[in-house]
C-alpha cells in the first residue's frame, strides 16, 4: 500500500481500462488478506448482517468476483462485486472509461462488461470469511429485463450475503425506466423472497421528488432491506479535464454534493425504515460521516481508491473513529441519521 504513490504515474500512462485489469491480475497474484476485525465503536447491524466496520468496496472495481479476499485484506467491512448479468456480455465499444485527473473522477460507459452468473457463482462459492454483495443487472439485449433480475436474484441468493438490483446504470439504454414506481413494484414483487438474502436496489442521483417518492414506497411495501445511493450521474456540474465531454456516467468527487443531496431526500422519503448505503464522490472520513449523519448505515468507494490507492478504507475508518469519538457518541450506529432526525 505504501508503494501506491510510486506506481500511480505508471498506472496513469496507461489506458485506464487496461490499467484496471492489470491491476485485478496483480492483486490476484496476491494473497488473500484476512477480513476486516469487528471494531466495536464502528460495526453495525444492518439488514441482518453484522458489519465490522461501514467501508464498503462498490460494485464495479471487482466485477467478476475475482478479487474478493485480496480486497477484505485492504480494511473493507464489505466487498460488493458486479455488475453481473444472466449471460456473460463485452459491453460497449471502446474506448469506455476515462481519468478526469484534474477532477479527480472518471466517466465511465462500460455497459455491464462481464463473465456473466454462472463463471462468477464458483468463485463466489469458495470466497473466504468477509460479507460479500453481488450487484445484479440486465443483459443489454434482453427481451424481458425484469426476468433477468428475478433470475440473477436466484442464482445469487446461496453465494451472497445480500443482493443488490442495479436498475440506475445510465449505459444500458432504457435500463432506468425501472426505476418508475410502476416497473419497480413488479420488479420487486417477483425478487424479493422472505428465505433470500437482504436485497437492496441501487438508484441514480439524477431523479426528481416524484421518482423518488416512487422508488421509497415500492421498497418499503415490496420488503427491499434497503437502498444504495447513488450510482453515476449523467448530469455535468462545472469541469476541468479535457475528457469531461465523454458520454457515460460520471463518478468520483464532482458528484459528492449531488449523492449527498439524493441521501437527504432518500432519508425523508423512507422516514428512516429503509437502511441507506452512501456512494458518490466519498474521498475521506469526513465525507463518509457526513452521509452517516445524513442517514446512511453504510458507505461505499470506487474512484477515490484510483487517486488514494488501497490504503483509503483504512484511512477513512481512523478517521471515522475519532469523529465518533469528538462529537460525544459512543458508536457510530448512535450517529446514523443524526442530522436527518
Amino acid at each position: 500500500m505504501a508503494l501506491y504513490p510510486l506506481l500511480r504515474p505508471l498506472a496513469f500512462a496507461l489506458d485506464a481500462e487496461r490499467a484496471h485489469r492489470l491491476t485485478i491480475r496483480a492483486l490476484k497474484l496476491l494473497p488473500g488478506g484476512e477480513p476486516a476485525e469487528r471494531d466495536p465503536h464502528l460495526s453495525v447491524r444492518v439488514a441482518g448482517l453484522d458489519f465490522p466496520n461501514p467501508v464498503g468496496l462498490a460494485a464495479g472495481f471487482d466485477k467478476d468476483a475475482e478479487v474478493i479476499p485480496q480486497m477484505l485484506g485492504f480494511g473493507f467491512g464489505f466487498v460488493e462485486v458486479g455488475t453481473l448479468t444472466p449471460r456473460p456480455q463485452p459491453g460497449n465499444p471502446r474506448p469506455r472509461l476515462f481519468r478526469l485527473v484534474e477532477d479527480r473522477a472518471v466517466i465511465n460507459r462500460l455497459g455491464f462488461n462481464n463473465g456473466g452468473l454462472e463463471a462468477a457463482r464458483g468463485r463466489l462459492a469458495k470466497r473466504c470469511r468477509g460479507i460479500v454483495g453481488v450487484n445484479v443487472g440486465a443483459n443489454g439485449d434482453s427481451a424481458d429485463r425484469v426476468a433477468d433480475y428475478v433470475r440473477a436474484v436466484e442464482a445469487m441468493a446461496p453465494v451472497a450475503d445480500y443482493v443488490a438490483i442495479n436498475i440506475s446504470s445510465p449505459n444500458t439504454p432504457g435500463l432506468r425506466a425501472l426505476q418508475d414506481h410502476g416497473a419497480l413494484d413488479d420488479l420487486l414483487a417477483q425478487a424479493v423472497r422472505e428465505s433470500g438474502p437482504p436485497l437492496f436496489v441501487k438508484v441514480a442521483p439524477d431523479l426528481e421528488r416524484d421518482e423518488i417518492d416512487g422508488i421509497a414506497r415500492a421498497a418499503i411495501e415490496r420488503g427491499a432491506a434497503g437502498l444504495i445511493v447513488a450510482n453515476t450521474t449523467v448530469s455535468r456540474p462545472p469541469l476541468r479535464s479535457k475528457r469531461k465531454g465523454e458520454a457515460g456516467g460520471l463518478s468520483g468527487a464532482p458528484l459528492k454534493s449531488l449523492a449527498l443531496e439524493r441521501l437527504r431526500d432518500f432519508r425523508s422519503a423512507t422516514g428512516g425504515e429503509l437502511a441507506l448505503i452512501a456512494a458518490g464522490g466519498i474521498e475521506n472520513g469526513v465525507d463518509a460521516w457526513d452521509r452517516i449523519r445524513a442517514g446512511a448505515s453504510l458507505v461505499q468507494l470506487y474512484t477515490a481508491l484510483v487517486y488514494e490507492g488501497p490504503s483509503l478504507a483504512q484511512r477513512i475508518n481512523a478517521e471515522l473513529k475519532r469523529l465518533v469519538a469528538l462529537n460525544g457518541f459512543a458508536t457510530l450506529a448512535d450517529a446514523i441519521g443524526a442530522a436527518a432526525d
